[in-house]
């Protein structure tokens, strides 16, 4: 059994300026700096015995953020990163509607099943390498949906209505166990 606690990266100037990074570095905002560091205060006394993060910088950054400080091992996984929006990266953020790529890919990119799989593969990983060990992931929006189909047996539709983001529920962390 893992768990798994997930924290979002930081806000980016690409999310106040409504654009879709998809597989974009994405810059970290002062905003989303400044809550990575709101995080890091609030998550101080949690123990993780690794982090995991996306190869995106924003989620880069937001680890390192996050946990500066802690001599705990950051590790980056090309698997978490958020879905590739294909020719919709870097463009209006409207462009990009999870219910509409749920098995149909973004022209150019992905769909969110592509990122089922990725993930799927990352939590096999995690099985075979850090069994009932604590990890702590610092990724995106998809990869999350991702972990709620997988550790809640719920589907990618039921996932995209229910997300915090929808339902303007933001919380310091969200808690996940992969058996």
């Amino acid at each position: 059994m893992i768990k798994i606690k997930y924290f979002v990266h930081g806000t980016t100037t690409d999310n106040v300026e409504k654009k879709a990074t998809g597989w974009l570095p994405g810059e970290l905002s002062e905003k989303g700096i400044m809550q990575a560091k709101s995080l890091k205060e609030i998550i101080k006394d949690e123990y993780f015995d690794v982090v995991f993060c996306s190869d995106l910088k924003r989620a880069i950054d937001s680890a390192n953020i996050d946990f500066a400080d802690r001599k705990i091992e950051i590790i980056q996984d090309e698997r978490l990163r958020e879905c590739n929006y294909g020719d919709y990266n870097g463009k209006d953020s409207s462009l990009v509607n999870y219910s509409n790529h749920i098995y149909e890919r973004f022209p150019n990119g992905e769909s969110l099943e592509d990122v089922l799989k990725r993930v799927k593969s990352f939590t096999l990983f995690l099985k075979e390498n850090y069994d009932d060990k604590r990890v702590a992931i610092v990724v995106h929006r998809a990869p999350q949906l991702a972990l709620d189909v997988i550790s809640k047996g719920i589907t990618m539709e039921k996932a995209i209505n229910d997300d915090w983001r929808n339902t303007k529920s933001w919380q310091p962390g969200w808690e996940y166990v992969i058996k």
